[in-house]
């Protein structure tokens, strides 16, 4: 009998929607959850087993034995119908995690889903929904670089995020930042940041991007403030847009990096490749003395090829001690960039021709007229 039923469930697994993770998408499941009837990848199931068995009793496919009832339950649901029922209520913005997305989104979603119930019942999602939020966020400071505890406010009738010098203000307190909400972006950033809960708020001034990094120790609040911005959002773009599609509205409200990590760039006037760390934002690439600067010391806008703008794996007539070099060619100049490992430099190539092959958006036209090149840039420009 225990063969027959692991035959019945290894079949369940030929049935689509059942081959993937119910919760982020993961291929080839080796796990399941037998009470809720949904496969799961081995992540994904530790996450159910911090539920308790009252919420979630999870199970290996191949390794445990199986009783009868628990594989008719499977055959009763399995993903697709279980996934129906439990995110009946789930609002377009809120960001279902996938494989690439950091422990702390995956951690709230299966607690929103089932622990705390929030997409069966509309109420119980007031800490996002709600047309103002205030509280405490952890602010890493400009200067001094210490965490100190900020007070945060989110409007969405002045569609801003103010946010306040101290963690109390007063009838007379200024606010030290009010950032546009239509410009904000949040990635949530925790081997950067080496926080579990840090994410990284950006937005443009004064031609530049500025970043903020903030956390909260309670992971639930952190993630609350995300849904709460996208929620924003989201809810700007369905009166500026009512005739789209929720789904294609919700589709880009923040945007996580396409590429970060350390590369090195060549001077101007062919001085040494000096070590930065750079990121790719959807269109800009910028680049850091430290990763946890609040300004880039550098950033450039990349349009598409018919502009003038490509990439290559080599960069003639120069020396490197070590690594692999690549060149992004831009009107009138060439950006020399070298990796540590040929992997890296071929990710980056793939990453940079992916935006190059992008057709231009009204928004991404935008943003290129908003920036303003800094002359202390120091990529190297290479005359032809």
């Amino acid at each position: 009998m225990a063969d027959l039923n692991r035959q019945r469930l290894l079949n369940l697994l030929t049935i689509p929607g059942n081959n993937t993770c119910a919760e982020c998408g993961e291929p080839d499941p080796e796990w399941a959850s037998c009470t809720i009837g949904i496969f799961l990848c081995e992540r994904c199931a530790g996450l159910h087993r911090s539920l308790g068995t009252d919420y979630s009793r999870v199970k290996s496919i191949r390794l445990d034995n199986w009783d009868t009832d628990h594989v008719k339950n499977m055959e009763a649901m399995g993903n697709e119908k279980a996934n129906a029922l439990h995110e009946k209520h789930r609002p377009a913005f809120y960001k279902k995690p996938t494989r690439s997305d950091p422990p702390i989104l995956h951690k709230e979603w299966v607690n929103a889903k089932y622990s705390r119930k929030e997409f069966d019942v509309v109420d119980k999602q007031l800490s996002y929904t709600s047309s103002t939020k205030e509280g405490i966020l952890m602010k890493r400071g400009k200067d001094d670089k210490k965490y100190n505890r900020r007070k945060f406010i989110l409007s969405r009738s002045e569609n801003k995020m103010i946010y306040y010098p101290k963690d109390t203000i007063t009838s007379s307190t200024k606010p030290k930042a009010e950032i546009c909400l239509d410009d904000i972006n949040l990635v949530f950033v925790p081997d950067k940041m080496q926080h579990a809960n840090g994410m990284q708020i950006s937005y443009l001034l004064k031609g530049s991007t500025r970043n903020i990094f903030v956390y909260t120790d309670d992971s639930k609040d952190i993630v609350d403030w995300y849904l709460a911005i996208r929620a924003a959002k989201l809810e700007r773009r369905r009166i500026a847009f009512p005739d789209r599609d929720e789904k294609d509205l919700a589709e880009d409200l923040t945007q996580d990096f396409l590429m970060e990590g350390y590369l090195s760039k060549m001077g101007p006037r062919n001085e040494p490749f000096k070590r930065r760390w750079f990121s790719l934002d959807k269109r800009k690439l910028m680049y850091y003395e430290d990763k946890l600067n609040p300004f880039p010391k550098g950033e450039r806008f990349i349009g598409h090829r018919d502009g003038g703008f490509s990439v290559s794996m080599r960069a003639a007539d120069v020396r490197v001690p070590h690594g692999y070099t690549f060149t992004l060619h831009m009107p009138n100049r060439d950006f020399i960039l070298c990796a540590e490992t040929r992997e890296d430099m071929d990710q980056w190539i793939c990453a940079l021709q992916r935006v190059i092959e992008t057709p231009l958006t009204p928004q991404d036209t935008k943003v290129a007229s908003q920036l303003v090149h800094k002359r202390h840039e120091s990529f190297i420009t290479m005359k032809k």
